[in-house]
């Protein structure tokens, strides 16, 4: 495959050198010249097909495969406009060509200008009647232009009626074992306020893991740098032996083009006799109303290895932001609230290798304002015995949340 590109490339430079010494007047085989700017353009030199296409179109200009093909490479670079402007030379003069039409109307596609590829796939469907791949297309953008529609008034309803600035949360959450294992509670107190810079919650849990009691006091941090560009940051303290003794984190979210969205950051749990530190991130998009965000856990040890976990999330928005069905799948240990004792000290650093399956199933819900909103989990769990290895133990956890808005 080298070879042949080789080959190509020289075959292309002794092209552009010919039309240089004629005056940058083209004169070979443009069928030849054709299927070497073909060959290339699907080996990824894209602009060097480019400039042979180019060439042949200054004596050829209406060689239509040649204007399709240029047209078609600007659409793989995401040039979409450019390789509008193309694809309108050739259906300006050619109604009938199939292939000059899908390629058009999948540039508006991946540029998500659904409306104008709806327009486009109406007008070739005036000259291709009945045509099955056209009215395939034709069904696909109604479905895109509805799910994008969909979403655009799930953000502006949100953004409309979230008028308040503040609110107050209230959380409890109960886990219970097959094993003969005392259930575990875990609670919670959180107000948020919004603020100019962003949002900023301080918040006070409660736990109750194996009778054994404890209190911290948290404090989270969620400014906006930019409109892309926003942060999170994160203090927790606790005197508690159920909890780490100082708990950091931080981590910076990006928002991409087509719905996209990424994230880089870490958790520190620093306790009584040892610390940990867990890489994390996020990768999250939009889909309609659907939304999905991977969260891996990554943490490094010398003497343990590189520990791996990931959270998968899935949500389906409803009538707003407010209202939503989830499922959560976690897969490792789940940094955010297992922590175990045995005969009173914490096992911080070998839970964190511990192998677990989690799955939850979430569903928030508000009423007509949307100043009082409603949240339920279910769960079940499959996890290592921290004082076991090898034996694993089930769990069911279940859990709400009422949270006031004003």
């Amino acid at each position: 495959m080298k070879r042949i590109v080789f080959l190509l490339t020289i075959i292309h430079f002794l092209g552009i050198y010919t039309i240089m010494a004629q005056d940058a007047t083209y004169s070979g085989n443009p069928d030849a010249s054709f299927l070497t700017a073909r060959e290339l353009a699907f080996s990824g030199q894209r602009d060097m097909a480019r400039d042979t296409l180019k060439s042949i179109l200054t004596k050829y200009p209406d060689y239509i495969d040649v204007r399709c093909l240029m047209a078609k490479t600007y659409s793989w670079d995401n040039d979409h406009d450019e390789a509008r402007l193309q694809f309108n030379r050739i259906t300006s003069r050619e109604k009938k060509n199939k292939e000059v039409w899908v390629a058009a109307i999948k540039n508006e596609q991946y540029a998500k200008n659904y409306t104008i590829a709806l327009g486009l796939t109406n007008k070739a469907l005036l000259y291709l009647e009945d045509d099955g791949e056209l009215l395939g297309l034709h069904a696909q953008i109604l479905k895109q232009i509805e799910a994008q529609q969909l979403l655009q008034n799930i953000l502006k309803e949100t953004k409309k009626e979230d008028k308040s600035d503040q609110s107050i949360t209230l959380y409890t959450q109960g886990e219970f074992f097959d094993e003969g294992l005392d259930a575990m509670y875990y609670g919670a107190l959180e107000y948020k306020k919004k603020t100019k810079w962003g949002v900023l919650i301080p918040r006070l849990n409660f736990n109750r893991r194996f009778n054994n009691d404890g209190i911290q006091a948290e404090m989270d941090a969620y400014p906006r740098f930019s409109k892309t560009l926003s942060g999170y940051f994160n203090y927790g303290f606790s005197g508690s032996k159920i909890f780490p003794r100082h708990r950091i984190g931080g981590e910076v979210l990006k928002e991409l083009p087509k719905a996209l969205e990424v994230s880089l950051g870490f958790r520190h749990l620093s306790f009584e006799n040892d610390n940990a530190t867990i890489l994390t991130g996020t990768f999250g998009l939009y889909r309609g109303n659907y939304y999905a965000v991977l969260r891996p856990y990554v943490v490094p040890d010398a003497r343990e290895g590189v520990g791996v976990s990931g959270n998968l999330l899935i949500r389906k928005y409803l009538r707003d932001g407010n209202n939503f069905m989830g499922l959560n799948l976690v897969y490792g240990f789940d940094t955010e609230l297992n922590q175990f004792i045995v005969d009173g000290a914490l096992l911080a650093e070998t839970l964190l290798y511990l192998e677990s399956q989690k799955l939850r199933f979430e569903y928030q819900f508000s009423n007509s304002k949307s100043n009082n909103i409603y949240k339920t989990n279910l769960g079940v769990n499959r996890q290592e015995l921290a004082f076991s290895s090898g034996k694993f133990f089930w769990s069911v956890t279940a859990g709400i949340a009422y949270e006031l808005k004003f």
